[in-house]
C-alpha cells in the first residue's frame, strides 16, 4: 500500500508550475571561468543524451540547446511514479569579440558539458618591456630571467607587477 504525501505532491506541483513558466522546462546550470588565453564553460546537462545537445554562435550570441526525453509509453505499464519528463534547457549567452569563434571546442562527460572558448591572437595579453634611461629595454623583463636586474625588473619578469590603474578603470 502506497501512502499519498501531500507535501511531496505540492511540492512536485509547485516545482513543475514554476519550470513551465520559464520556459526551458530544465535549468542548465553554467560556471565560466577565464585559463590564461581562453575562457572554460561548464554546464550541468544530467540524463541529456549528447546527440541532443546543439551549441550555435550567431551574431555574437553563443546558444546551447538540450533536450532530455523520457522514457517511451509502454501499452500496459500503470506509472506509479514519474517525475523524469522531457525537458529542454536553453542558455544564451553573449560572447565578447575577443573570442576565436573558429576554435571554440566541445566535450561531454558525466552530464557536464565543457565548452573551450580560446582568445583571438591578437586579443590575449602581451608583455611589454619598459626602455630604463632611454637605453633599449632588456630582453630579460619578457623572459623567466628572475635572477638579474633590479627589483622591480625582477618583479616583472615574475609576473608580480601590478598595474597602477586599468584602462578599463
Amino acid at each position: 500500500m502506497m501512502l499519498f504525501d501531500t507535501f511531496a505532491e505540492l511540492d512536485r506541483l509547485g516545482s513543475t508550475l514554476l519550470s513551465g513558466l520559464s520556459g526551458s522546462g530544465m535549468h542548465a546550470p553554467v560556471n565560466l571561468r577565464r585559463e590564461d588565453d581562453r575562457y572554460v564553460l561548464e554546464a550541468d546537462l544530467p540524463g541529456v543524451d549528447p546527440n541532443a545537445i546543439d551549441i550555435t554562435v550567431d551574431d555574437g550570441w553563443l546558444t546551447i540547446r538540450a533536450e532530455r526525453s523520457s522514457e517511451s509509453e509502454r501499452g500496459d505499464a500503470r506509472w506509479l511514479i514519474r517525475e523524469r519528463s522531457s525537458a529542454t534547457a536553453v542558455r544564451r549567452l553573449a560572447l565578447g569579440q575577443d573570442i576565436d569563434v573558429d576554435a571554440i571546442e566541445a566535450s561531454y562527460d558525466a552530464g557536464v558539458l565543457r565548452l573551450t572558448l580560446p582568445l583571438r591572437e591578437d586579443a590575449r595579453s602581451k608583455r611589454i618591456a619598459v626602455a630604463v634611461g632611454g637605453a633599449p629595454a632588456r630582453a630579460a623583463i619578457g623572459t623567466n630571467s628572475a635572477a638579474s636586474g633590479t627589483a622591480a625588473e625582477r618583479e616583472a619578469a615574475e609576473g608580480k607587477a601590478q598595474p597602477a590603474h586599468s584602462l578599463a578603470s
